[in-house]
């Protein structure tokens, strides 16, 4: 058995070489765990690149096994992986809201009070990206949680996208928030284009772009790490400091 790492809700072994073995980090991430060994196995055939299917293994304690997706995470996606990565998207958000609701995904809430009484005391210039968080859609099943490491590629292509623990009903434009804002130009062009973003689904990717730090410092609160706090508030104050609210519109 050889030890992956964790993330923060679960960490993974390698078992013979082929399973990925989880466990929750903490308590409430167990039925978490479970759902997805409900969801996955219905979902990976409706998208165009491999995902992890896990099985329950341990229901006391929480175990999941799933096998071992290929591929490695990618410094600098090219414009090909950006194309596959929309048309990965693209399937994901075409699934039935409905159906995915009935194997028990949920609109996820914004712990909008939190971030008020837990960060923007240090930030209070993100008083107005607060104030656009109010009206973002939850009527599409997305990923929750696409970054550089959760997406895999070798050779140029891309060969997998990992951890579906965030997988809830919710905005598009969350999944879009990493690949549009934190990824080279031909990447992102691409995956833009294939895609087909608008002008609103951009700037709602960029809300979402904005408030990934300030998760940050809810998690660092809540397992008492204050250099994770201060990584978090560090990355609020410089997202802010680049972003532009959208004028109103009458």
């Amino acid at each position: 058995m050889t030890y992956l790492g964790e993330g923060w809700d679960s960490r993974a072994e390698l078992v013979g070489g082929r399973w990925v073995e989880r466990r929750p980090r903490r308590p409430h991430i167990g039925p978490q765990l479970v759902r997805e060994t409900v969801v996955m196995p219905w979902l990976a055939p409706l998208l165009p690149l491999p995902v992890p299917v896990p099985v329950l293994v341990s229901e006391d304690p929480v175990i999941v096994r799933h096998e071992l997706v290929d591929g490695e995470v990618q410094p600098s996606p090219n414009a090909a992986q950006g194309k596959q990565l929309a048309e990965f998207l693209l399937a994901l958000h075409a699934v039935p809201a409905d159906e995915a609701a009935r194997r028990g995904v949920r609109p996820t809430r914004l712990p909008v009070e939190r971030f008020r009484a837990e960060v923007l005391p240090h930030a209070p210039e993100g008083e107005p990206l607060l104030d656009a968080l109010a009206g973002l859609p939850t009527h599409t099943l997305v990923h929750g949680d696409l970054g550089p490491e959760h997406v895999l590629g070798r050779d140029g292509v891309l060969t997998g996208v990992i951890d579906f623990g965030d997988l809830h009903l919710g905005d598009p434009a969350l999944d879009l928030a990493w690949a549009l804002h934190s990824t080279p130009p031909e990447f992102a062009d691409a995956l833009a284009s294939t895609y087909g973003v608008t002008a609103d689904l951009r700037e709602r990717a960029s809300i979402w772009h904005q408030l990934g730090p300030w998760d940050e410092v809810l998690y660092g609160n809540d397992i008492g790490d204050p250099s994770l706090v201060e990584s978090g508030l560090a990355g609020v104050r410089d997202r802010l400091r680049i972003w532009v609210p959208r004028e109103p519109t009458d």
